[in-house]
């Protein structure tokens, strides 16, 4: 088994930033490069309140969990929805 110098936590979040990517292109439309931690949903990835609120949506699906309004109010980057859905995963 090849081991990576990361450890698990990291590659947690890895495979939940594979997975909110691939929302935010199809979603989006956007290139997978521009996806970033730090990218802005509105100023970097062109993203209007509609497309926030379908993507919260597709996120709570993918995920299992719910994403109250006053919390996904807060949600700016793409690290923000990473960020979130580690610490509210079960």
């Amino acid at each position: 088994m090849k081991k990576s110098s990361r450890g698990g936590e990291d590659m947690a979040e890895e495979d939940v930033l594979v997975r909110v990517k691939k929302i935010v292109v199809d979603r989006l439309g956007v290139d997978e490069a521009d996806v970033k931690l730090e990218a802005s949903f509105k100023e970097d990835l062109d993203a209007d309140s509609l497309d926030i609120v379908e993507l919260v949506m597709e996120l709570e699906d993918e995920f299992n969990l719910e994403i109250s309004d006053e919390d996904a109010e807060k949600i700016q980057t793409v690290g923000d929805v990473v960020s979130y859905i580690e610490n509210h995963k079960s």
